[in-house]
Formats: structure tokens, sequence, C-alpha cells
């Protein structure tokens, strides 16, 4: 990951740009070969990217970064660094193994720090994508994500794929790793409504954060400041697509 820094204040005039980092975690299990399952997450995020990128054009005092986790057997990074959105690439990812969650909290956890943060920054936003249970020990990965003060900051978001992700036990992680009541997971039981779903909220989310508007203090490493995802107001809204998955 490389080493990215604040930008100064320009002398007498506006603060300069911000950043602000988003991390899909995408599940690449051996359940989202089901179905089509991944190929329309790959569709989806593909989709995504370029209404991504208006969002950032829109909002220039956010510079905004984008990566990816895959989790499966193993959880890796789909790129060496946090890159900006106008350069992010999705690489179709292929479904097959375990559900290694916890490792990819710790990897995001491991990042959320400094020098790739500074309390110049903005919220982090994590937009986990997951059709089910992790497999590893997820709780391990989320305290450690939480140690951090940047991952108590970040936003925090599930998109729930599929019937088997309205679980008890599903719905029991997913508000373990929110943990804001005022964001339900997005649900996604079909592929136009995965592609919908992805799409709102990336740009939702990215609009709440770097608007000059959203609340915007400071977050200096070690301080109880409240959780930003309070303030988050994202639509959750259900689709009327006849269920397939």
């Amino acid at each position: 990951m490389s080493d990215l820094t604040s930008q100064p204040r320009r002398p007498g005039g506006r603060m300069a740009s911000r950043p602000l980092h988003f991390i899909w975690l995408v599940d690449g299990s051996g359940s989202m070969r089901v179905q089509g399952k991944v190929e329309a997450l790959n569709r989806a995020i593909n989709e995504a990217i370029p209404h991504m990128r208006i969002v950032a054009r829109e909002n220039p005092q956010a510079s905004i970064f984008v990566n990816a986790i895959c989790f499966a057997d193993e959880a890796r990074w789909m790129g060496e660094k946090l890159m900006p959105v106008s350069e992010f690439r999705w690489h179709d990812i292929e479904a097959g193994g375990a559900t290694a969650l916890g490792e990819a909290l710790t990897m995001v956890g491991d990042v959320l720090q400094t020098p790739l943060l500074t309390d110049h920054g903005l919220p982090p936003v994590i937009v986990l994508v997951t059709d089910g249970l992790p497999t590893d020990d997820f709780y391990a990965g989320l305290d450690h994500l939480l140690s951090k003060p940047w991952g108590r900051q970040a936003v925090r978001v599930v998109v729930a794929v599929g019937e088997d992700s309205t679980s008890e036990a599903a719905q029991n992680f997913f508000r373990a790793f929110t943990e804001n009541d005022t964001i339900q997971p997005f649900q996604a039981n079909n592929p136009e409504a995965l592609i919908e779903v992805i799409r709102r909220v990336s740009t939702s989310v990215l609009k709440s954060v770097a608007s000059p508007l959203s609340r915007n203090a400071d977050v200096v490493e070690g301080d109880s400041t409240e959780d930003q995802s309070s303030s988050i107001g994202i639509e959750n809204e259900t689709t009327e697509k006849a269920d397939i998955w």
C-alpha cells in the first residue's frame, strides 16, 4: 500500500482537498458461484465505477481513493495501493473456496492508520458484499478493525446477496459489522437488484461523506469522537424485482 499523506492548507486560501478512502470487501467464496452471483457482482461494480467518478468530480474538496479486498480461502488486495477513483479498475473475480472475512477485516485495520490516514482525512467507507456467513474468526478481525480509531470512524455498510444472507445468524454479524441500527443491510436477490444496490450504495455514501455539508470535523488518532457513520443518511429501498437467489 502506498504511503499517502494529507495535503496542507493553502496559505490564505481554502483547505486543500481531504482524502477519502473507499474499500470494497467482496465475497469470492464458493457459494457466490451459484446462480451467477459472482458474475452479477463483477458487472455491478464495473457499472458503479463511472458513477463514483462523477461524484468525485462534483466534490473536489475530497480526494477519493478506491481499492478492494476479495476474500475466499484467504483475503487479498486487488491492487497494490489505494488508487484515485479516476484510475481504479475492477478486475473480475472468480468464486471458489471458503469465506475468510475475518482475515479481510484484519487487513483493512492494518492500513487504516498513519501514514495512510491522518487527522486531515474524511471517514473511510467500507462496503461489505457477501451472501452468507464467514468461515474464519470474524469477530477477531472485527475487533482488530475497531481497535483502530479510523476503523471505528469508518462508515461500514453491508450489501447482502441472496436469501441465505437473510438468516438470523447472518443478520447478527451484519449488525456487529455496522454497529449502526440506522444503516440496515441492503438486500439484493437477483442480478438487476444487485446492480441497482451497488450503484446506489457507492454513490450515496460517497456523496454523504464527501459533501461539504456533511460532518467534517477532524478526527485525531486516539480521540473518542462520535462514530461518523451515525450521521450518514442512505436510503434503503426495497426492490420490486422478482427474487431468484
